[in-house]
């Protein structure tokens, strides 16, 4: 007997899942939102956004105009910079900054070169649009660099080094030599790419859940349900299941038909372990979709609700601020954010090939918050449908 009644219990349940894939299906336009976010933004986002300094433009004022100025200036090159001009004047340089047609202006003094061949000190004045923070801060970075190489050559051609090879006196000369793991050519793509396919996971493992069980409510078939010999299980779950196959469905799509084959990106770890995180990381999302769904009467205000604990979850992240550089109050809040360990473990499963032994404190995260989640969300649903 209890054979059966597992049987039929199992056999609604499907049905149930099989119902809600079909009602995505009928809904033409979240699924194309759905398509496009697991393709091509995780594209645009891969190849549209970068942390080097690409192109910027760069206004010259030479008061000197000796033979060093133009050896300075001229170390300021494509890909990272380009000339927008020469001017005469400061003030000319203020305007071009303030209308947006140069990101820099390089000011050269008088006597530049002449204090340079007496060995003197000497400097020059780089100013620069920062109201683009980013784009300004590696700008100073970038100028920083090529001007400390050339007084480095400056001085070592006054004192008879030779920064190319061994030197013709004997001095202490300290030999940075950096390593870099995981990433070796730091290509942006491959960090923007990943991260932007588990912010999508994120956003759809809150909203479809939500978007699925608002639909019932907006419709008035929740009620028909209710009626039914279905359980409140059997309503939550084939929700939250069928949700998690679709996003399991993108996850593949994005990172077998976008993040492979077009970046380049190596899987350094297991498959089969990022599959169950993520599998871990969407429930749990999507008890907190069925909770927002609980909590509204249409989809207009779950999907305000979504993107009200979107925000903060992505900013407590750890993602775009190290948690190093978060206030203590912020650095607390992220303990709870499930993204700030989704983040951190599918990296390291991805990019470092951790396995189990090293990811366990991430994944015992993700496991506390899915237990609070889902009690939370069971006790509201027994409540209002039960």
């Amino acid at each position: 007997m209890g054979f059966i009644v597992d049987r039929i219990w199992w056999s609604r349940l499907q049905a149930m899942i099989w119902k809600e894939l079909l009602q995505l299906l009928r809904d033409p336009i979240l699924l194309v939102f759905v398509m496009y976010a697991f393709s091509a933004d995780i594209y645009n986002a891969a190849s549209g956004v970068s942390f080097q300094l690409n192109n910027a433009a760069l206004v010259l004022l030479d008061m000197d105009r000796s033979a060093a100025s133009r050896e300075l200036a001229g170390r300021f090159m494509p890909p990272e910079f380009h000339w927008a001009g020469a001017i005469q004047h400061a003030t000319q340089g203020q305007i071009l900054l303030d209308d947006g047609k140069a990101m820099a202006v390089l000011d050269i003094p008088p006597g530049f070169g002449a204090a340079l061949a007496r060995g003197e000190g000497t400097a020059v004045q780089l100013q620069i649009d920062a109201s683009n923070s980013v784009q300004g801060f590696l700008t100073s970075v970038d100028a920083t660099q090529i001007v400390a190489r050339f007084g480095l050559e400056q001085a070592a051609t006054r004192l008879g080094l030779n920064l190319g090879g061994a030197g013709s006196i004997d001095a202490p000369i300290i030999n940075n030599q950096s390593r870099v793991w995981f990433n070796p050519n730091q290509n942006d793509a491959w960090f923007m790419g990943i991260s932007e396919l588990l912010n999508v996971i994120t956003l759809f493992a809150m909203l479809l859940p939500a978007a699925a069980m608002v639909r019932e409510k907006e419709r008035g078939t929740i009620e028909q349900l209710l009626v039914s010999p279905l359980s409140p299980l059997q309503i939550m779950m084939p929700k939250i299941i069928a949700m998690v196959a679709v996003i399991l469905g993108g996850t593949a799509l994005g990172l077998f038909g976008i993040l492979v084959p077009l970046f380049a990106i190596p899987i350094q770890g297991s498959l089969l372990l990022f599959f169950a995180l993520t599998t871990l990381y969407t429930c749990t999302l999507a008890g907190i979709g069925i909770l927002i769904a609980t909590m509204t009467r249409n989809m207009a205000q779950a999907g305000m609700m979504v993107i009200l604990i979107l925000a903060p979850m992505m900013f407590l992240s750890g993602a775009w601020t190290p948690p190093e550089a978060m206030p203590t109050v912020m650095r607390w809040g992220m303990y709870v954010s499930p993204l700030y360990y989704y983040i951190n473990a599918s990296y390291g499963i991805l990019m470092k090939g951790a396995g189990v032994a090293v990811l366990w404190p991430m994944m015992l995260g993700i496991l506390v918050i899915a237990l609070v989640v889902s009690s939370l969300t069971i006790m509201r649903f027994k409540k209002q449908f039960g």
